[in-house]
């Protein structure tokens, strides 16, 4: 017997490629959340309307959500290995 019949196995549940789309989707999610911060005021009686910039409510849960749905795909793709 040679050493390579000898050595077990490994079957890992993902490939590269699964690990790669599941790092970029979290680093996506976290630009998301972290473009969503901000906006508060110092002083409760003054009112700040940058709450409401396109970046917190259009962009930043658009890229939360691709990120997640990015992560879901990164599970469900077949690895090639």
């Amino acid at each position: 017997m040679s050493k390579k019949e000898l050595k077990p196995a490994v079957d890992f549940p993902f490939g590269r490629e699964n690990y790669i789309l599941m790092l970029a989707g979290i680093v996506i999610i976290f630009i998301g959340f972290a473009l969503m911060t901000g906006g508060g005021s110092a002083d409760p009686t003054i009112w700040d309307p940058s709450i409401f910039s396109v970046r917190r409510i259009t962009i930043a849960p658009i890229l939360v959500i691709a990120g997640f749905i990015i992560e879901v795909l990164a599970i469900l793709k077949k690895s090639k290995d």
